[in-house]
Parts: C-alpha cells; structure tokens; sequence
C-alpha cells in the first residue's frame, strides 16, 4: 500500500459531487432514474489568468474567488440535473395550483424564461448573503463589543479583537450547526463525507471500490470548513496586530468596519496557507492548526451511504491522471 498526497480536490453538491483534478474536472451526479453520470467540466480558472495569481498569499486570494465562481455554477448545474429544480417546481405547483387555467400557463412557460428567471433569483439571493455576511461577520462583533464595552466601563477594551473574533466563530457554528439539520443540506455534508473518504482511499493507494472508501476516515485536514475556521482563526491574530499598531481606531466603528474588509483578501490568503501546508505535512505543529477545523468537520462532513459513495468513485475516477508526476500537491 502506498500513501501520497492528492492534489485532488472536490465540493459536495445537490446529489452529486464535483472532483478537480490536475488535469480535467468531473462532476458526478445521482440521476432521476437512479443511475450516475459524469459530466466532463471545462472550467476557466482565473488563477490562470496572470503570472502573479499563483503567488503565495495572492493565490490564496483568487484560489477562493475560484472556488466560490466554480462551486456555484457546479451546484446549479448539479440540481438540474439531477432533478431536484423539478421537484422544487412540482412542490410549488403543488402548494399554488387552484385551477387548470394556471397549471397550463405554467406548462406553457418557456424554459429559458424559467432558467433566467431562478439566475436572478439566485443573483439576488448571493448579494443580500453578501451584506448578511458583512453585517454578521463584520460590523456585529464590533457594535456588540462596543455596547458591552461601554457597559462594562471601558475596562474590555484590550480584548476587543479576541471578543469579536470568538463571537464570529460562535455565529459562523450557530449558522452551520442549524443548517445541518435541514434535509436538503444535511445530504449534501453526506456527500461531503463521500467525497473525504473517497480522496483518502486515492492517497492511501488502494483500489476505488465502495468497501475501500467506506472504510476510510472522514475528516480530511484540506475541507473548505477547515479552510473557513482558520480564516476565523487568523483574523483574530491580525487584529490584534492591527489594534495595537492604531489603537485610536478601535471606538470608529465605521472605520474599522472598512478596515476589516479591506484586510479579509491577507486574512484569507494566509488561511490559505495553512491550509496547504496542513495538506502537505503531519507533525505536531500542523497537528495543532489543523485541529479546529478538523473538529468542526463533525458539522458539516456526515456518515454516507454506499449509492453516495458510489457518486464520489465515480467523479474520482475520471480526473486521476495518468502519470502520476503530475499529480503532486
């Protein structure tokens, strides 16, 4: 048995999930009528786009810009064809429909109508996400530590970066916490399991079978959840240096609300890092960065089922290259 590490990467989706490899991308999904196929993914990477994309930090940057871009056009593209707008439709005919006259004026609705109609609902959805973001993620923290703070008699002041930088993790597991509950994300993160375990089976060289990949943890240390907890992380230590350096800044909310956001692409370019230097080692140091979000991983990586597991070989099997030098992370 031989064990190595993948630069394969993979997004669990809508009854599917999406493999990157170094060569080609597939995206694998559970069809209506049961089967599984593979869609070959021609995607255009921005990180490709310019010399100094791949630079360190830099690439961390854009890499996550990459994956957002890519990732929402797989999952929109995962639940068409898997089905699931249709039930969506059919619920909502179900739910809404009083007479035939409206079920036939629905009939007649031509798809690209449908298709342009749920992309701006979609683009809307993104954008108020966005602001939901900020204002949860940014400017919260800040009002609640500032209201706290003035209550408290100024004496929290020298803990104003930690308070908010724990209070976004706390919001960041509330929201994943309750999400995972819901039935449509919750066989999504089942997926997710699929897609770890799967990797890990590749990088411990034995063959792709389904009794193979169910054997094989399901936390890898390279997950986007792993990615996102130590971009937390990060922006804790970043602050601290920030307030220190312009301690006059920290009563200008408004400010500091624009700093933050100034300072979220070096937040996320050294969570990038880490993340690839916890892909690429194991000892005690990268044991230790790796750890919190390999315990948040319980949220959001679930148990899969063998059909899951199945979709997850499937997407895997079609991007593993055939040399393997050029698949080196």
């Amino acid at each position: 048995m031989s064990n190595k590490i993948t630069s394969i990467g993979g997004q669990a989706l809508i009854e599917g999930i999406m493999m990157r490899g170094p060569k080609k991308d597939a995206m694998a999904v559970r069809m209506k009528d049961g089967g599984v196929e593979v869609f070959p993914m021609e995607i255009k990477s921005i990180k490709n786009k310019c010399f100094f994309f791949k630079w360190p930090i830099i690439r961390g940057v854009v890499g996550f810009i990459d994956s957002m871009l890519i990732g929402y056009k797989a999952m929109m593209d995962s639940a068409d064809k898997s089905g699931y707008l249709d039930e969506l439709e059919e619920t909502d005919e179900n739910k809404t429909e009083e007479n035939t006259d409206s079920a036939e004026k629905k009939e007649e609705e031509p798809p690209k109508k449908k298709n342009g109609l749920l992309t701006v609902i979609m683009i809307v959805a993104t954008v108020l996400a966005v602001i939901l973001c900020i204002g949860l993620f940014i400017y919260l923290p800040s009002l609640a530590f500032k209201g706290i703070n003035y209550l408290a008699g100024g004496v929290l002041t020298p803990f104003q970066a930690l308070f908010e930088g724990v209070l976004k993790i706390v919001i960041f597991l509330g929201y994943m916490l309750a999400v995972s509950y819901t039935k449509d994300i919750k066989r999504v993160f089942r997926y997710h399991g699929a897609e770890h375990k799967t990797i890990f089976c590749y990088e411990a060289g034995l063959p792709l079978t389904v009794e193979n990949v169910r054997a094989q943890k399901r936390f890898h240390p390279r997950c986007g959840t792993s990615f996102m907890i130590l971009m937390l992380i990060v922006s804790i230590f970043i602050t601290l240096i920030f307030d220190a350096i312009f301690p006059w800044l920290r009563g200008v909310l408004w400010l500091r609300t624009i700093i933050k956001l100034l300072l979220v692409p070096v937040i996320c370019g050294l969570g990038y890092e880490l993340i690839k230097i916890c892909g690429r080692y194991d000892n005690i140091v990268t044991r230790i960065i790796a750890a919190p979000g390999l315990w948040i991983q319980r949220i959001t990586v679930k148990e899969p089922d063998d059909s899951m597991i199945e979709v997850a070989i499937a997407a895997m099997n079609d991007v593993i290259p055939e040399n393997e030098e050029d698949d080196k992370w």
